[in-house]
C-alpha cells in the first residue's frame, strides 16, 4: 500500500481580506495585532484556540517573565508599551499579582490568573479594532513570487483562504514561515531542544503552612532533595529545579515541575504529530506521580487537589527561522546592544537540559538586559512576512533567554507597527529609525 494520497485540487472560499493577518494569539500575536491596528491597519488575529494568551493559557504559564531586568544596578520594568495596557487591563480585572523575585533577586515575574487573562485580552483586541478568527489552524500558504499572497487556514467552516497584505507569524512553531518556504532549525539542530513542561495548578492548598514550608522560590527543591535522602526510590521526581509558586490567592499554587521526552530520552519533538501526542499523555502521568508527592509530604498539600491541567503542554522550542540575523547566547550574557534595536530582552539564559534547568545571567549583574534587534525578525527570502516570538531568528541558547513573555512583547509590538505601514513594499527594506520613533511614541523602552 502507498504511503502517500493524492488531494485533488479544489477551490478555496476565500473568507476576507485584510492589510495585515496575525497567525497566534500569544504575547507575540496580541502585541503584533495591537501594534498593527493602533497605526491604522486593518487587522485580523488567527488563533487556533477560543481565547487568547498562547503558552500563558492553553500552556498554563500563569507568569510573564523578562519584563523586569536590572539596569545601572536598579531592577526596573523595562519592557513598555502594549505590555503595559494588558497588564493594566489584567490588573483591573483583579488577576494580577505583585512582582515575584526568585533566584536571589536576578529575577521578577508577574503571575496572573489565566481566566482573567483572557478577558483582558478580549477587551484589548476589541479597544484596538482587532478582528478576531478563533477555532483557525493556519494550513498552507499561497506564494505570489517572494509575497505571500493568502494565508490557507482550517475552519470548523471548512478550509479558507485569507488575504493579506502583511503576514506576521507568531505561531510559536514557525508555521506560516515553513509553510512558506523560509529556512529553519528545530530545537538545537541535533535531535533535542528545550525540554517541555506540562504545567498544572493545585487548589485548597493551607495557605499558612504551605508558605512557611515552601514559600520560598528554592524550597521545593530543598524538601524535594530531603524526602528522596529519606526514601530513596518512593518518588520519581522529572527533573531538578522544580518550580512551585503561590498565585494572587494563597491557597492556589502553580507547578512547573514536568519534563516531557521522547522515546529516545531527548526533548519531545512539538512539531511532531506522534511525538506530541505521546507528550501530552506523559506529562499527565508525571503530575499524578508529583501530586503524590505534595500530598504526602509538602505541609500545606494534604488536603489539597487539581485544579486544573494546562490544555496542552507547554512548548519552549520548536522551529527557529533563519533571518537577517540570529540573537546569539552571547549577546544574552554580553548585555549586547544594537543600532536596530527594537526593544529589550531581560530575562536569562534558561536551558532546559535532560533532567534540570541550567541558568546563565548577563556577565553584567548591573545591567542584566541586552537590545532585540529588528533583524531577527525578518525572514530569508519572503518579503512581506515577519516572524515575531519564540521562533524569530535566533539561536538555541539566544532563544532559550528572549522565548520569555517579555521578549515576545517586544518583538510582537514591533512587527505589527511595522507592517501597518509595509504598502507594497518589502520588510529587509524598512526604515528602521522610523520605525523606532514610531515605537518610542507608543511607550516602548529602547534604552534611551
Amino acid at each position: 500500500m502507498s504511503a502517500v494520497l493524492q488531494e485533488p485540487a479544489r477551490e478555496l472560499p476565500v473568507f476576507g481580506a485584510w492589510d495585515v493577518v496575525v497567525v497566534g494569539g500569544g504575547p507575540a500575536g496580541i502585541a503584533a495585532a495591537v501594534g498593527a491596528a493602533k497605526h491604522g491597519a486593518r487587522t485580523l488575529l488567527v488563533e487556533r484556540y477560543g481565547f487568547l494568551g498562547g503558552m500563558g493559557t492553553a500552556g498554563g504559564v500563569t507568569n510573564f517573565a523578562g519584563l523586569y531586568g536590572r539596569r545601572r544596578g536598579e531592577m526596573q520594568q523595562l519592557v513598555h508599551g502594549v505590555a503595559d495596557e494588558l497588564l493594566a487591563r489584567i490588573d483591573a480585572l483583579g488577576g494580577l499579582n505583585k512582582p515575584q523575585d526568585g533566584m536571589g533577586g536576578r529575577i521578577r515575574v508577574r503571575s496572573y490568573d489565566t481566566s482573567v487573562y483572557k478577558i483582558a485580552a478580549d477587551q484589548l483586541m476589541a479597544a484596538a479594532g482587532v478582528e478576531l478568527l478563533f477555532h483557525a489552524w493556519a494550513a498552507a500558504v499561497l506564494m505570489d513570487g517572494a509575497r505571500v499572497q493568502a494565508l490557507v487556514v482550517e475552519t470548523k467552516s471548512g478550509r479558507q483562504a485569507i488575504r493579506a497584505n502583511a503576514v506576521i507569524d507568531a505561531s510559536g512553531d514557525a508555521d506560516v514561515a515553513a509553510f512558506a518556504g523560509v529556512p529553519f532549525t528545530v530545537g538545537d539542530g541535533h535531535g533535542s531542544g528545550l525540554f517541555p513542561t506540562t504545567m498544572f495548578r493545585i487548589g485548597q492548598v493551607d495557605a499558612q503552612p504551605a508558605l512557611a514550608s515552601v514559600g520560598e522560590f528554592k524550597a521545593i527543591n530543598e524538601r524535594m532533595a530531603e524526602v528522596e535522602a529519606a526514601k530513596p526510590g518512593v518518588y520519581r521526581f522529572p527533573r531538578e529545579g522544580a518550580i512551585l509558586r503561590p498565585n494572587i490567592d494563597p491557597r492556589e499554587w502553580r507547578a512547573n515541575v514536568t519534563q516531557i521526552r521522547n522515546a529516545q530520552g531527548k526533548a519531545m519533538n512539538g512539531v511532531d504529530a506522534r511525538e506530541l501526542s505521546e507528550g501530552e499523555l506523559e506529562g499527565r502521568r508525571q503530575i499524578a506521580e508529583y501530586f503524590r508527592f505534595l500530598k504526602a509530604e509538602v505541609p500545606g498539600f494534604a488536603q489539597s487537589a487539581i485544579v486544573e491541567i494546562a490544555p496542552q503542554v507547554g512548548l519552549r522550542e520548536t522551529r527557529r527561522i533563519e533571518g537577517a540575523y540570529a540573537l546569539a547566547g552571547d549577546d544574552i550574557l554580553s548585555s549586547a546592544k544594537f543600532d536596530d534595536v527594537i526593544g529589550l530582552n531581560a530575562w536569562p539564559m534558561e536551558m532546559h537540559a535532560d533532567g534540570r534547568i541550567e541558568w546563565a545571567f548577563p556577565r553584567d549583574a548591573g545591567n542584566a538586559y541586552n537590545h532585540l534587534p529588528w533583524r531577527m525578525l525578518v525572514p530569508q527570502a519572503v518579503d512581506n512576512l515577519l516572524v515575531a516570538g519564540r521562533c524569530a531568528s535566533m539561536t538555541h541558547e539566544g532563544q532559550s533567554a528572549a522565548r520569555a513573555s517579555g521578549g515576545c512583547f517586544v518583538m510582537g509590538q514591533a512587527a505589527g507597527t511595522a507592517a501597518a505601514s509595509l504598502g507594497s513594499g518589502r520588510f529587509a527594506d524598512v526604515d528602521v529609525s522610523a520605525l523606532q520613533a514610531r515605537l518610542r511614541a507608543d511607550g516602548a523602552d529602547l534604552d534611551g
